[in-house]
Formats: C-alpha cells, sequence, structure tokens
C-alpha cells in the first residue's frame, strides 16, 4: 500500500521512498532507456539508435544497472554475432505512469 503522506515515510534512516526512487531515476539517460523500453522489447542497437548522444558504454552501464534493480530483462541468443534482447520487467513496466506523467510535467513547463 502506498502511503498518501510520503512526508511520514521519510524519517532519516535511508528508507525514504522518494530517495530510493530518485537513486534509481538518477542521471540523464535512466527515464530516457524505459521510454525507449516502453515500446516493446529492443536490440542494443536500436536502443542507441532511438538514444541520441549515448555511448556504447553509458547505454551498456545503465542497462547493467536497470538490470541489477530488476527492471529490465536481458536475453541472449546464442547466434554468431550474439543476439541480445531487453525489454522491461513487470517492475520496470510500473514506471510508465511516472514517465507519462514527467512527458505531461515537461509539456508544462515548456509552455510556461
Amino acid at each position: 500500500m502506498i502511503s498518501k503522506d510520503i512526508n511520514t515515510e521519510c524519517d532519516g534512516d535511508g528508507d525514504c521512498p522518494v530517495r530510493i526512487a530518485a537513486e534509481v531515476l538518477d542521471g540523464k539517460w535512466t527515464t530516457r532507456i524505459v521510454r525507449e523500453l516502453l515500446g516493446g522489447t529492443k536490440r542494443f542497437s536500436e536502443l542507441q539508435r532511438g538514444l541520441t548522444g549515448i555511448s556504447p558504454k553509458v547505454l551498456a552501464t545503465r542497462l547493467n544497472f536497470l538490470q541489477v534493480k530488476g527492471l529490465v530483462c536481458k536475453k541472449t541468443y546464442p547466434t554468431v554475432p550474439p543476439k541480445t534482447e531487453y525489454r522491461l520487467t513487470p517492475l520496470g513496466r510500473e514506471m510508465e505512469p511516472l514517465i507519462h506523467a514527467m512527458a505531461r510535467f515537461g509539456e508544462l513547463l515548456n509552455n510556461a
């Protein structure tokens, strides 16, 4: 159950839900990667094309981080060259309303 008063959940012991979420969302690329994966399973090269300006190293690092956090699932096929696909887990899909809310807020800021 989600608390209606987020201030009561943040008592300084490190378990603040907002702090935990902010740590996962930190950085320039995480929400953009999730946005790309909301469209379905993607290969590494597809993600890189959809994320103009991201380096392969940063993309790999962020994807690995999202895997560790349980938001992204990676499947590698034993082909030559290896084929690797990424998709959101059910937990990762929980970010969809957040991404939409961020888009709406960005539009408001853009029109302010």
